[in-house]
This record gives C-alpha cells, structure tokens and sequence, in this order.
C-alpha cells in the first residue's frame, strides 16, 4: 500500500488526505502548527491519522510520497530533509490532476487572479457548464476529484503551487502579469519567481491554449527564452499583432478566436479600471475557447458583482468615500488601485513588507493621494520612502487608529483608500481579516454620523 504523507492541514492538506484515502493509500497528515477545528472534524470523521503541533519524522520520513501545502516553503527544514531522503515532493494540484479526466482553466499572475478565476467561473457556471472552482478559491481540488468531479475546473494557481507541479497538465493556461512579489521566498531574485510563474506552461500541447498579456515586459522577455507547444491568445488595450483581445477606437472590447468571437462595449463590462478591463479580456477568451455562446458571455461579463476585498466599497461618511482594497498585498496591486482612484485619497499603506520597491507607485501617489496613513508594526520603511513625497503622512499601529486617523484627516469629498502594498501577517491573520476588520470600522463610522 503506498504511503502518503501530507503536511499541512488547512482546505489543500485536508483534501489532499481524503482523496489520497479513497485511492486506497495509507494516509497522514502533519501540522507544525494547530489544525483548524473544522478540518479537524473532518479527518477525525474521515478516520484520517494525523499530528498537530509538530512533525514526528520518523512516520514522515517512511513516506512513498510526500503532499506539501503551498505556504511551507521549500526551505522549511522538514521539507529539506524529505528531499535529502529522496522522497517526491508534490502540491495538492499534482496529486488531482492524476484522477480526473476535467478541462483544466488554470490561473496565474501577480495580480488579478482571483478576480480572472472568479469571473471565469461565473462565465461558465451561468452558461450551464458543470464547472468546479478550485485552487486559491472555493474547495480543494483534489477534495472535488474524488468526490464531486466536474468536467471543467477553473483553478487559481500561485507561484507557491506552481513549484511542486511536475506532470499536471493545464488546457488553458493563463498569465496575467508579472511583477515583484514573494521575493522574499525566491532568494530576492526576480527570475526565479519568474519561473515559478512560467511553470503553468509545462505539459501544454498543441491543443491547449496560452493566454497571456501582450505588453508585460516580463512576460514578453521570458517567451524569448522559453517555447510552448500551446496556441497562443494575447491581450492588450489596443490591437497588436497577433491580438485576441482589444479595445478598438469606438470603446468596443473586441474578442478573436477560431471558436467564438464577438464585441461588447468597454463601458458595459461590469468591472471598472484598466486591470479588470484585462481580467475581463482573459476569461473572456477563455470562455470562448471552450465554446461558450458570445451572448452569454456578454451576459455574464455584465453582470459579474465583483472579489470580496478588491475596490470594495466599503461605506460612505460625511461624504468620504471608504475602500477596501486588502487583497492588494504587492505594490503593482495598489498602483492599479490608485490608477482607478481620483485626486485627494488618503492612502492605508503598511504590512509584512516583501522586499517592496515603492517607486512604482510614486508617481500615482504624487498625483493623487494628499496623505498616507501607515499602518504595521514597523513603518520605517514607508516613513522613510514617503515622507518627502506626501504632504502629510502618519504612524499608526492598529486598523482602529489607522481608520481614526483617516476620519480625522478627510473632508467631503475625500475618499480612503486601504491598499496595503504589503501582507498582512504583521497586525492580522490574512488579508482577509484586515479587509472585514477595516470594514468593520468603516461601518462604526457610519453607525455614529
């Protein structure tokens, strides 16, 4: 009976270890840390075996194969000494893709996918295609596989995913951008984050589709380097050679592929701003691709209601607007935040800084922000880089000062803008709760006018 061990026991560990279970295999899970409760439930109804708060390396080292969650990183010690034992390594997707015979819409980029993924999925899921959503969102993948499979899945894949897939083997593979982040957990070396992005590609063949942006400079460079068997579906603002997707000058996205085309005015698209115009173009080519009818494409293009933390609107007071913009964890996701926002923002910056340059947002923050409030631990960094460039700037060390501080700060008229540039693993558990903890003061705010 072949061994499996999984090590971690969040949504991708847990599902890891059922489908492993229905396959026959005999099945452990490790945490270092605590199993949330929920999961705990499951395995101990699943009749799973599993450890928390702390690996035992004999059970883990006796492994045939070895299921890592995407957030331990390839340095943890356990994992270094797995790989010195010889023992395989791979992610939850790579375990999935062995039993389902799905489609495969698979997701990746800097920024924008989650919002690429969701939009994609509503696409398909309203045109009546028995669809599942995986990856960074919705259910595991490998929980779906063995017990609800689908014939398409759209799956959102980080860089941390990517690096422990080896033979799984993606449809439609999309890139959306590239631009610095995670470099903490890449040496500070841009390239092999690069890499990761770029390993969406493996497997493809000529049946399969590409689809990327045309003018990112990072992803343009590396397609010198690298080759794909796949048909390949660029986008970009304006048509260029080889274009699937544009704006043409009369304000009419245009979509080309040799299965479905059609136009639908820009001004139609329910998501607003340059960047989400792209996450529109890229599921919008997908859809196509998978013969989805061009109306209802439209339709749901129309329709789609937005992310939970991405430009959210979160309330207004006295005439201050308030938006929650959590999920911009880099600082290319707040330069296309601040792209969309008008003049007089007062801008939340502050969190786990990654190894963060801000210059790229410096120019947008000249032009339109007339203050920013910091907000983590330590905001050297930002106090440093900022100061000059802002006419006002402020230390705060909890979302209820951050937010008072804003209050204090705004007139009518004004609008708020918490799009940290950084994670937020300094002050909150993920960027999810920074997002409805900042909601949550927002709407104090409201409750008291």
């Amino acid at each position: 009976m072949k061994r499996l061990v999984i090590l971690g026991g969040g949504e991708s560990g847990v599902g890891a270890a059922i489908l492993g279970k229905d396959k026959g295999m005999d099945v452990f899970l490790s945490d270092s840390g605590n199993i949330p409760a929920r999961y705990r439930s499951v395995l101990d109804d699943e009749g799973i075996a599993y450890e928390e708060g702390g690996h035992s390396m004999d059970r883990i080292l006796s492994a045939d194969e070895v299921v890592k969650s995407p957030g331990i990183p390839p340095t943890a010690p356990v994992v270094r000494e797995i790989v010195a034992r010889g023992i395989p390594v791979i992610s939850e997707i790579e375990l999935a893709g062995r039993y389902t015979d799905a489609r495969m819409v698979c997701i990746t980029g800097s920024n924008g996918k989650t919002t690429t993924t969701l939009l994609t999925y509503h696409i398909l899921k309203d045109a009546g295609v028995d669809v599942g959503l995986a990856g960074n969102v919705g259910q595991s993948l490998a929980l779906q596989v063995s017990r609800s499979d689908h014939d398409v899945y759209v799956i959102e894949l980080s860089s941390f995913q990517l690096e422990n897939m080896y033979d799984f083997h993606a449809n439609i593979a999309v890139i959306l951008n590239i631009t610095p982040d995670h470099l903490d957990r890449y040496d500070y070396e841009m390239q092999n984050y690069i890499n990761a992005k770029f390993r969406i590609l493996n497997n493809l063949t000529p049946r399969d589709a590409f689809i990327y942006w045309q003018d990112d400079p990072v992803i343009r460079r590396q397609l010198e380097r690298v080759t794909t068997e796949a048909a390949q579906f660029p986008f970009a603002e304006q048509r260029e050679e080889g274009s699937a997707a544009w704006v043409d000058p009369e304000g009419e996205m245009c979509v080309e592929t040799p299965a479905e085309s059609f136009t639908m005015p820009r001004a139609d698209l329910s998501l607003n701003g340059l960047h989400n115009l792209y996450n529109s173009m890229a599921a919008a080519i997908s859809a196509c691709i998978l013969r989805i009818d061009k109306e209802e494409i439209r339709k749901a293009l129309g329709n789609f209601e937005g992310v939970e933390h991405r430009l959210e609107p979160a309330g207004t007071v006295d005439g201050v607007r308030y938006i929650n913009d959590s999920k911009a964890t880099n600082v290319n996701s707040t330069w296309y935040a601040l792209e969309s926002m008008p003049r007089d923002t007062i801008l939340i910056l502050g969190g786990k800084d990654k190894g963060n340059d801000y210059s790229e947002i410096l120019p947008l923050v000249k032009e339109k922000v007339k203050a920013i409030v910091c907000m983590g631990k330590d905001n050297t960094k930002l106090l440093d880089f900022f100061s000059a460039e802002v006419p006002a700037i402020y230390d705060t060390h909890s979302i209820v000062e951050a937010v008072a501080t804003c209050a204090s700060v705004a007139v009518s008229g004004d609008t708020v803008l918490l799009s940290p540039c950084c994670a937020s693993f300094d002050l909150f558990k993920s960027y999810e709760d920074r997002g409805q903890q900042f909601k949550e003061q927002v709407k104090a705010l409201m409750d008291k006018a």
